[in-house]
């Protein structure tokens, strides 16, 4: 008597029950290598000095190398691009940052989706921004410095075009309706520089690209754009301190993985990064780049990539930000 057909329910039953053992085993045994992770910019900056504290962080505990490798260009898009299609086996994981939810809006045909294609893993550290002007400009607080930009004459530098500082920059001259030419830079330093030289009236930049020149009377720090006064720079107040309330955006600087990576490593993962950032010594040196850690789970950095791709697309839209 032949034998019944099977129906496709059938065989994908029987698939997965062939599969989830094999999940389990793979988890239990992962890491057998080393791991490399994917930072999709130069080599220098903040994302990619916090990666490079994570990736040796982990690799006591997990017991094999984290190797970093720098994939920069397009705008991070080579790198995100290449973590999108890295096979979902916990070898391969991305230092992503908040560009990850910006770069849709002003990259209209991109080879991944951020929403899609990508596994939180581990929320890492937030990014504050920080306005700043020279410690002899006529602006003491951020109410002058709207004035003076209503004023007209007001240059203001950011690291990039569409990076997040000019991103908080734009949010803030909607919020005021103040207007200042945007001046971009190839990297906050050069921007610092001139304003430091007397080029521009003021930068948005993250906090630990200036806190030195801040601590040391060099420049003023006006406002900040977390929610809370951040721990780099206490004595300068946040945006809605300054009278703008409602306006708070910070940057991440965390780890993602492929779609698809298994639960049971990203659990591992997380839990191993977490602990890592509690460490006094890794702590330390986290403040020291201006950064603040995170104590979330990876829902929430996945949460947080989803409603900031709506936020900034939104900004891009009204502002007519276009990509360099």
């Amino acid at each position: 008597m032949p034998a019944p057909p099977i129906s496709r329910r059938m065989a994908l039953g029987a698939a997965l029950a062939l599969a989830v053992p094999a999940a389990r085993a793979h988890a239990a045994t992962w890491p057998e290598r080393g791991l490399r992770l994917i930072v999709p910019v130069a080599a220098g900056g903040s994302q990619d000095l916090v990666a490079r504290l994570l990736a040796r962080a982990l690799a006591e505990p997990l017991g094999h190398a984290v190797t970093v490798e720098n994939l920069p260009g397009a705008g991070s898009n080579i790198g995100y691009e290449a973590a999108a299609r890295a096979r979902p086996d916990g070898y391969t994981l991305l230092a992503g940052s908040d560009s990850l939810s910006i770069n849709p809006a002003l990259f209209p045909r991109l080879a991944f989706d951020p929403l899609k294609d990508f596994a939180p893993v581990l929320p890492g550290v937030r990014v504050p921004q920080i306005l700043v002007v020279r410690t002899d400009a006529p602006a003491r607080d951020l109410d002058g410095f709207v004035a003076q930009a209503r004023g007209g004459n007001v240059a203001v530098g950011t690291p990039g075009n569409g990076s997040l500082s000019h991103l908080v920059g734009e949010l803030m001259q909607q919020a005021t309706e103040a207007r200042w030419t945007h001046v971009p830079y190839r990297g906050g330093a050069l921007a610092v520089n001139d304003l430091l030289a007397g080029h521009l009236q003021g930068v948005w930049i993250n906090i630990g690209a200036v806190a030195d020149h801040v601590r040391g009377g060099r420049l003023r720090g006006l406002a900040v754009s977390s929610a809370s006064r951040a721990a780099a720079l206490p004595e300068v107040p946040t945006l809605e301190q300054a009278g703008l309330r409602g306006l708070v955006a910070t940057g991440w600087h965390g780890l993602v993985g492929p779609a698809g990576l298994d639960p049971a490593v990203v659990a591992r993962l997380h839990a191993e990064g977490s602990a890592a950032m509690r460490r006094p010594e890794l702590a330390e040196r986290l403040a020291g780049l201006g950064v603040e850690p995170l104590d979330e789970p990876p829902e929430a950095l996945g949460a947080r990539i989803a409603e900031d791709a709506v936020r900034w697309a939104a900004v891009v839209k009204r502002a007519g930000i276009r990509a360099d």
